[in-house]
């Protein structure tokens, strides 16, 4: 199958690039880049050298049309939605990776993000989180693949307010990300000078990605879900772990909610449900699809502190992308995804 990466030259658009090369069933086509345009992908990063003789083009979806089967765009967010109505108009399979097409809510995504750029296609796309849409997924021509830290703190918390022993309101998620989640901005706060031994806060309560998770949680709820979200960045470069504190409704036991979490991903591939004790750690899931998590109920309080660590590059972005698309085409799950984390 024919692959175009929109907006290659992104660390998200590498790790799709990354993810495409080694998959069996996916050829690296096309890939696009404004800023390097002309330029050989292994002369602008030579990791790739020997792996692809592709150079970057100008971002024209029409160009694309005979070229590709489907398109990952990881494009920003607002510009990213007219590139992918031309290339859904092209019959190709879209998946796209910014926010432009996760929300239900035209007014919530217009409150957080702006004016959106494709209004016929809003809301028209498929929300990629396979362990919640898998089947939806199956039948879809646009995925649009959910936010890093959203996939964090869903799979971890949406399996208790399914279950129904966690009150829905005051829900409280604090993640740590690695630096990566914010791309190539050249913002003080990213320099390495300015956050190596160090870690701040950032957009307290008030992150859009709050949207995705409680757009999910009230889904998944069937009422309405109200989040407090905390993000923090650490001096790392890939990588979330999250802690979602969850108010529990009594009576509740870490045997019991570990249960719970252990059978909502029996059947998984991607989700790891530690054993009781155990924490979530990023050097076991960072380079990969995997999503580790694990939960503990305070016995003095009976909140219920769910856990988990992903690779946000992966799990959530580029492999979780991926992911989705073995699924709309009925490959096995986990094709080109099987990578264990490099130890050390």
């Amino acid at each position: 199958m024919r692959i175009a990466v929109v907006g290659a030259s992104g660390y998200t658009g590498l790790e799709v690039v990354r993810i495409v090369l080694r998959h069996p069933e996916l050829e690296l086509s096309v890939v696009t880049s404004e800023q390097r345009a002309g330029q050989p992908m292994g002369e602008c990063f030579p990791a790739l050298r020997g792996l692809t003789d592709l150079k970057f083009e100008a971002n024209d979806p029409a160009s694309l049309a005979g070229r590709v089967d489907a398109a990952f765009c990881c494009l920003p967010h607002a510009a990213s939605a007219p590139t992918v109505t031309a290339i859904r108009k092209l019959e190709i399979l879209a998946l796209d990776l910014s926010a432009d097409f996760r929300l239900r809510d035209s007014d919530v995504y217009t409150h957080w993000y702006g004016e959106h750029k494709a209004p016929e296609l809003f809301g028209k796309g498929v929300y990629g989180m396979p362990e919640l849409y898998r089947e939806q997924i199956k039948e879809t021509e646009l995925i649009a693949a959910p936010g890093c830290y959203p996939t964090g703190a869903l799979l971890p918390m949406l399996p208790f307010l399914r279950a129904g022993v966690v009150e829905t309101d005051g829900i409280f998620v604090d993640s740590k990300s690695g630096v990566s989640g914010a791309g190539r901005s050249l913002q003080d706060g990213f320099l390495f000078a300015e956050l190596e031994g160090n870690s701040h806060a950032y957009k307290v309560a008030n992150h859009r990605h709050v949207t995705e998770m409680e757009q999910e949680g009230s889904l998944a709820a069937g009422k309405p879900v109200t989040v407090t979200f905390v993000p923090y960045l650490i001096p790392t470069i890939r990588g979330i772990v999250s802690s979602v504190l969850m108010r529990g409704k009594g009576g509740l036991t870490t045997a019991a909610a570990h249960d719970i979490l252990a059978s909502a991903y029996a059947n998984e591939p991607f989700v790891r449900v530690l054993p009781v004790g155990e924490a979530p750690k990023l050097q076991s899931v960072k380079g990969t699809n995997f999503c580790d998590v694990a939960v503990t109920v305070d016995d003095h309080t009976g909140n219920v502190v769910a856990l988990s660590a992903i690779d946000n590059l992966v799990k959530g972005s580029g492999g979780q992308a991926v992911q989705c698309l073995n699924i709309m085409k009925g490959w096995p799950e986990t094709t080109g995804l099987t990578e264990m984390a490099p130890v050390p």
